[in-house]
């Protein structure tokens, strides 16, 4: 799992608090939307293991608790997690943060995206904060090309800087987005 700038949660765990927050849900119900072919999973996947580690971790540090059960397939009960007011909270506060690094937009980003759309929250505030914390630093990396028009290091990082910004103004034009379909 990716660390992120937020202290003590991993990526993955910010997955399981995310698709926690949607609705609540048994343990092996997220490890299935966190298969690489799952809704999430698309975006972010996480093994099974760890996603029980992460729900043990969130659940320890009081981000998650449980509110119910349901009858499990094999006979005994499941139990029903959801975010708590803290967890929640810190989520909220987690999708509007902009990724730090162009690194960062593949994994971290991305994952935002799709937690905003299923909580059915408007991402345009994070797109909006993303394109002001990006869009100076393509110009100047489109700067550092013109100097180094042969660097591949410097070449690569201007496009993928031009390729972030096109995908954000992108999304900003689509306007606010709603839910994401299952």
């Amino acid at each position: 799992m990716v660390r992120t700038r937020q202290p003590g949660l991993l990526l993955g765990e910010w997955a399981v608090l995310g698709v926690l927050a949607e609705q609540p849900a048994h343990g092996f119900a997220v490890a299935r939307r966190l298969e690489p072919g799952g809704d999430v999973g698309r975006a972010w996947s996480l093994s099974r293991p760890l996603t029980y580690r992460a729900v043990e971790t969130l659940e320890a540090q009081g981000l998650i608790e449980p509110v119910g059960e349901e009858p499990g397939i094999a006979g005994g009960r499941r139990r029903l997690l959801a975010p708590t007011g803290r967890g929640r909270q810190q989520l909220e506060s987690w999708l509007r943060q902009p990724v730090a690094h162009l690194r960062d937009v593949r994994s971290e980003l991305l994952l935002k995206l799709l937690l905003c759309g299923l909580a059915g929250a408007s991402s345009q505030p994070l797109v909006e904060a993303q394109l002001q914390a990006f869009a100076p630093l393509a110009r100047k990396l489109a700067g550092e090309a013109r100097r180094s028009p042969t660097d591949p290091v410097v070449l690569w990082r201007c496009e993928s800087s031009r390729s972030v910004v096109r995908f954000l103004e992108r999304l900003a034009r689509a306007g606010p987005t709603g839910r994401s379909p299952r």
